[in-house]
């Protein structure tokens, strides 16, 4: 669940911008903290719960983009870039590095809030891992999923490969066993909420996994489509 009063970072070198932000956010039942400068921002993070941080991408010395791919690697905290520039490579990058939303200036507070609460509401809603994927493997059905070796292993030894896509997708249902996922959580969770990877595409990774899983795809056991809802790995998992 989202945070009542939620706590706002706001990263900006413009000190006009940040200031009226934050003071808007302050009148609209939002705690914030505004700062000039990704060092101060990781300061402010590291000091602070931050529940979502609007930062600004031009910025001297390390620049925004610089600090959303730190906070991305590092913490689950929503990530909304500001920028005066509204060519599509920026934004492209941005959404790449894992950013939740992208905003030009100039833009219209209200609907900066707007983005920020939905952010917050998506964030929230999202299941928790239940276990993380640095290292190991984790075991599930006849398969064992190798996680630094990104590698799908049968019961025989042999090794299936698995795509991108694919792996990502699988990890996040091996974390969340018997949790449906609907589909705007499996973009959040398997794809960093990509903007330019749609309802579709999600189901399009789901049927070529379950080609490689499923003993058979035309009744899948493991990935069971819930309608209306998503989809649920059924299979225990365990940490092989």
């Amino acid at each position: 669940m989202a945070p009542e009063d939620p706590h706002i970072l706001v990263v900006d070198d413009h000190r006009d911008i940040r200031e009226s932000l934050a003071q808007f956010l302050r009148k609209n039942g939002r705690r914030a903290t505004a700062v000039e400068s990704a060092e101060a921002a990781r300061k402010a993070i590291k000091e602070n719960r931050i529940d979502a941080v609007v930062l600004d991408i031009m910025m001297p010395g390390e620049d925004g983009l610089s600090l959303c791919r730190h906070i991305r690697e590092t913490l689950r905290i929503p990530v909304i870039l500001v920028s005066a520039r509204a060519e599509d490579l920026d934004r492209i990058v941005g959404l790449e590095l894992g950013a939740d939303d992208y905003v030009v200036k100039p833009f219209n507070p209200r609907e900066l809030l707007a983005r920020i609460d939905a952010v917050l509401r998506r964030t929230y809603a999202l299941p928790p891992n239940v276990e993380p994927p640095s290292g190991g493997a984790l075991r599930f059905d006849r398969w064992t999923l190798k996680l630094a070796e990104r590698e799908l292993v049968d019961e025989d030894g042999a090794a299936h490969e698995l795509s991108t896509g694919e792996y990502r997708l699988l990890l996040t249902f091996l974390q969340r066993p018997k949790v449906v996922l609907a589909r705007d959580q499996l973009l959040d969770l398997a794809f960093d909420g990509a903007k330019d990877v749609f309802d579709r595409a999600v189901d399009t990774q789901v049927s070529r996994l379950r080609r490689k899983i499923e003993t058979d795809v035309r009744s899948p056991r493991l990935i069971k489509t819930v309608w209306g809802g998503g989809y649920v790995f059924t299979a225990p998992v365990e940490k092989a």
